[in-house]
C-alpha cells in the first residue's frame, strides 16, 4: 500500500503502486498515475494527464504536468499529457508542462537528471541519460537526445534538436540544431567548438569509433567551403561509420528548414 502523509491531498481517480511514497503537503491530482518505487519529497505538486514510471526521485517543491505557459489558453482549454519514464531524479523547483495538443504528450525518458530551477516546456521530448543543470531552459517543441549534458543557466529556443552525446556550456542559447557528440557554446549565434570526450566515452564509444568522429568533425567544421557542402561531400565517402553518418544526417535534416531547426518543419499549426 502507497505511504501518503497525513498533510498531502490525493485527489480520487489516482493510481498509485503499492509502494509509491508521498511527502508532507504533496498534491497529487485526479488522473495522474505514478509508479512503483517513485518517491516524492515535500511540497511536490503533480498534476494534469500525467503518467510517471517507476523508481524516480521527485525532489521538494517541484511542479509537475501543469498547463502550458501560452497566451489566450484558457483554463478549460483541452490540452495533451505528459509521461514520464523511470528512474529519473527532478530536483527542486523543476517544471515540466503538459503538451498543448489533446491527444499527444511532453515526454521525459529514462535516468535522467534534472538539476534544480530547470525547466521543461510543453511537447518537449527528452530521451535518456540526460543531464539538465540548474536553471537550464527548454522550450517547447525541443528534442533532446540520448546523452546529451546542458551545463548551467543554458536555454533552447523551440523546435531545437540536440543531438545525442553532445555538450551545451553554460549561458549557451540554442537557436538552431546541434549535431551529435559536438560541444557548444555561445548564443545568437550559438557555435560549436569540438568534440564531447567525455560524451563519447559515456556513450561507450571504442577509440576506432572516437577517432573517426573526430576525423568527420575536421572536414565538416575546420575546412573551407559551406558547412553543408562539406557535410554533402563527407556523405559521399564509402563506408561511413554510424555515428558519422548521424552527424551527418543531422545536419542535413536541419538545413531543411530556414533556421537551422528541422522539427521546424513539423508544425501543423
Amino acid at each position: 500500500m502507497a505511504i501518503i502523509h497525513p498533510t498531502a491531498v490525493v485527489e480520487k481517480n489516482v493510481q498509485l503502486a503499492d509502494d509509491v511514497v508521498i511527502g508532507p503537503h504533496c498534491v497529487v491530482g485526479s488522473g495522474v498515475s505514478i509508479g512503483a518505487g517513485t518517491i516524492l519529497d515535500a511540497r511536490v505538486v503533480i498534476t494534469g494527464n500525467t503518467k510517471i514510471g517507476r523508481e524516480n526521485h521527485l525532489y521538494p517543491n517541484s511542479l509537475i504536468g501543469c498547463s502550458p505557459q501560452i497566451l489566450g489558453l484558457g483554463v478549460d482549454a483541452e490540452v495533451g499529457g505528459l509521461v514520464i519514464g523511470d528512474r529519473n531524479s527532478i530536483r527542486e523547483n523543476v517544471t515540466i508542462h503538459v503538451s498543448k495538443h489533446p491527444g499527444a504528450a511532453t515526454r521525459i525518458g529514462n535516468d535522467n537528471l534534472l538539476m534544480v530551477n530547470s525547466h521543461i516546456g510543453h511537447d518537449a521530448v527528452l530521451e535518456d541519460k540526460i543531464v539538465l543543470s540548474n536553471l537550464v531552459q527548454i522550450g517547447g517543441h525541443v528534442k533532446i537526445e540520448m546523452g546529451a549534458w546542458f551545463s548551467g543557466l543554458a536555454a533552447s529556443h523551440q523546435f531545437v534538436t540536440i543531438g545525442r552525446w553532445s555538450y551545451v556550456a553554460g549561458l549557451a542559447g540554442l537557436s538552431h540544431d546541434v549535431p551529435p557528440f559536438l560541444i557548444v557554446s555561445g548564443h545568437y549565434p550559438p557555435r560549436i567548438r569540438g568534440v564531447n570526450k567525455r560524451g563519447m566515452n559515456r556513450a561507450g564509444l571504442t577509440e576506432e569509433q572516437q577517432d573517426r568522429i573526430y576525423e568527420a568533425y575536421k572536414q565538416l567544421y575546420r575546412q573551407g567551403s559551406t558547412l553543408l557542402n562539406n557535410a554533402k561531400e563527407l556523405a559521399a565517402q564509402d563506408g561511413l561509420d554510424e555515428n558519422v553518418r548521424a552527424m551527418i544526417d543531422a545536419i542535413f535534416k536541419s538545413s531543411e528548414h530556414r533556421f537551422g531547426r528541422y522539427r521546424e518543419t513539423l508544425r501543423t499549426e
